[in-house]
Parts: C-alpha cells; sequence; structure tokens
C-alpha cells in the first residue's frame, strides 16, 4: 500500500482538469489545506468568488481521484470561494439594506437562441449553452420564451412555482447555478396554452420585467420556432445581443433557417453564428460516422451568407436522454464530444457577444 502523503496525492489530483481553463488543478494551485487522517483525506479547491457555483463537476471529478489511490477508504473535497474586500469606501457609501435587496435586476447582455423549425434540438442547445456559460463563470439566467411549448423546466431540472419576491415579482428557480423563467413553472404540464398575441406578449413582457433575476451577465432566450408573435416583442422590447440560429444538416430544416435569419435581420437583431446539430452519428461499435440528417448543410448555408459556424454537435442519444432526465449532457456527460463542444461553443460566443462577468458594484 502506497504511504499517504500530500506528493501522492497532489500527483492523483493532477490528473483532473478545470475545463474552463484547460490545466489541471494543481497547476492552478486551486488545492490547498490538505489533511490526511489514517486513509481519511480531505482538501479545498480555492476558486474566485464567482466560479464558486460552477465547480461542482470538478470538486466531483477530484473526489473521484482521490478515491482511487491506493489506500484512501473516504474523500472530503469541499470548493472555497473568496471574494476580493471592497475598499473601505464602498463599504461605507453602501448600506446594508440596498446590499441585501433582492428586487433590483440587471441584466446585461440578451442572447436568443432560435430556429425556424421545430425538433432540430434548439431547447436541448439553449439549457446546455446557459449551463457552459455558467460553467465559465458568468451569471446566467434562461428564459423559456416558448409559451406554447415551455420544455426548460424538465431539461434543467427543476420543478415547483416560483416564490414570491415582493410586490408583484417573483423569484426564477435554479438549478446547475442558472436561474430560469418559463411558463411551465406557472401551469400545470397538461394544461394547453389558447393564447392570441396580446395574450403572449402580456405573458413574455411579465418574464422579463416581473421576475427578480438579480445581477446577471446574460440571459439565454429561448425562443418557439418560427417567426411569430414572440420573436417580434421580443426585438422590440429586449436590446438583443444577438440571436443563434440552430439547425440540423437537413435541407427541410435549412428552409425554415433562411426565414428566421430574414426575420432578424428586419429586427435589426445580428446573428452571431450559426449552430449545426444531429451534424453526425458515429456507432459505438464499429466507429463508422453516419451523417443521418445530410452532411454539412448548416456549414455550407452559414458559409454561404457569412455567418459563423459556431460548432457542430454530433447525435448523441446521451444527449436526449439527459434533457428528459433533468441532466443536460453538460453536467452528465463533461469530457463528452458533445458536451465539449457546448462548452466551445459558448467561449465562441462570449467573445462574439462581448459576454463577461463583471463586478457589480
Amino acid at each position: 500500500m502506497t504511504d499517504l502523503d500530500e506528493t501522492v496525492i497532489l500527483e492523483a489530483l493532477a490528473a483532473v482538469q478545470d475545463p474552463s481553463q484547460g490545466r489541471d488543478i494543481v497547476a492552478l494551485d486551486m488545492v490547498t489545506a490538505i489533511q490526511i487522517k489514517g486513509s481519511n483525506i480531505s482538501f479545498a479547491l480555492q476558486v474566485p468568488a464567482h466560479r464558486g457555483p460552477a465547480m461542482e463537476p470538478v470538486r466531483r471529478a477530484a473526489e473521484q481521484a482521490a478515491l482511487q489511490i491506493d489506500g484512501v477508504t473516504s474523500a472530503t473535497v469541499m470548493v472555497t470561494a473568496h471574494a476580493a474586500a471592497p475598499s473601505a469606501a464602498v463599504v461605507d457609501e453602501a448600506p446594508v439594506a440596498s446590499r441585501e435587496k433582492i428586487l433590483e435586476s440587471k441584466v446585461r447582455r440578451f442572447v436568443a437562441v432560435a430556429s425556424g423549425k421545430g425538433g432540430v434540438g434548439k431547447s436541448t442547445t439553449a439549457v446546455n449553452l446557459a449551463i457552459a456559460l455558467q460553467l465559465e463563470g458568468l451569471r446566467v439566467g434562461l428564459l423559456d420564451a416558448d409559451v406554447y411549448g415551455p420544455s426548460q423546466p424538465r431539461m434543467l431540472g427543476v420543478s415547483g412555482r416560483p416564490a414570491a419576491a415582493g410586490g408583484d415579482m417573483v423569484k426564477p428557480l435554479e438549478n446547475y447555478g442558472v436561474k430560469l423563467m418559463s411558463m411551465g413553472l406557472l401551469v400545470p404540464d397538461d394544461t394547453a396554452m389558447i393564447w392570441r398575441g396580446p395574450m403572449v406578449q402580456s405573458a413574455l413582457t411579465q418574464m422579463l420585467d416581473a421576475v427578480a433575476w438579480g445581477v446577471l451577465d446574460v440571459i439565454i432566450i429561448d425562443l418557439p420556432p418560427g417567426t411569430g408573435d414572440i420573436q417580434i416583442s421580443l426585438a422590440q422590447q429586449v436590446k438583443l445581443a444577438g440571436a443563434v440560429i440552430v439547425s440540423t444538416p437537413q435541407d427541410i430544416a435549412l428552409l425554415d433557417v433562411v426565414k428566421a435569419l430574414t426575420m432578424f435581420e428586419k429586427a435589426d437583431v445580428p446573428v452571431l453564428g450559426m449552430i449545426e446539430n444531429m451534424a453526425s452519428w458515429q456507432c459505438p461499435d464499429c466507429g463508422r460516422t453516419d451523417h443521418i440528417f445530410g452532411d454539412g448543410g448548416a456549414a455550407r448555408e452559414a458559409g454561404k451568407r457569412g455567418i459563423e459556424l459556431l460548432g457542430q454537435i454530433p447525435l448523441s442519444l446521451a444527449v436526449r436522454s439527459g434533457s428528459d432526465a433533468g441532466t443536460p449532457i453538460v453536467v452528465a456527460e463533461p469530457q463528452s464530444p458533445q458536451a465539449k463542444t457546448y462548452r466551445d461553443i459558448a467561449k465562441k460566443l462570449m467573445t462574439i457577444a462581448d459576454i463577461r462577468y463583471e463586478d457589480s458594484a
């Protein structure tokens, strides 16, 4: 049996990567406060305050790596997040009441995820991008604007009604560090939303203005398919940083993508890029790659129109099953090709749309 000491532990933990920074947690000096008591070890991962909620997948990976060390029977891993101390002037000027106020909302960026056609994986893309951005240390909200077919509560793994936040305001629900508001939280699953245009616009306005979002770096808006009232109302009510278009490579899907691109152009909303979903499928037994929905259709359309292709996401059963179970692939299988593609797309969006963590002070 290997003698347990800090060197042995650090060697094992050096295999654990922080996906956001592309380096291992030992090289990043995250590992602190190592304690060894017989076959039981404990240590902490020290990160900046704004990254604390995003570190759970890394914490679990570090725990598993520690448990693989010969002779270790239990491992306790904590995440410690430290913020820089505010200056005395800031402390003196900010009364306690204002720091505790929960009704103030300040959202710095809005990014819409859209498709001209249903069934192309737009909502799955939206929830995985929201979590991927949160894993980059951003404060993220997710607005499910698909009033007629809200699916984000199930995909994000939340349920229940939003709590009151004073006056007519409500608090969004939260999971994986992402705040969510959806009509799916307000009506039963089996209730059909038979609403006309003015009612839809009113619902969208309330989900934007009557929700105590707090300070967020970005809200990802999951739009319904098509080019109807909700898309037009949103463009009028919110200054969008831009829109991301999701499509499969299939010609039928691309026909409707053109309509979505035209709509955003007329509404003066920049298109940040296209995502080709279900781009290919790899046989798990023989390794053969098949292009079930066509080969590179969205990539060619993006190139033809001078739009950046943000990424091509392979077709995977795990993506579908994870969304149904409320554990999106970015959380459920963070090392999978699909999760890595979502993470890469999120990083590109941060650059293209200038989405970054900003101190709320």
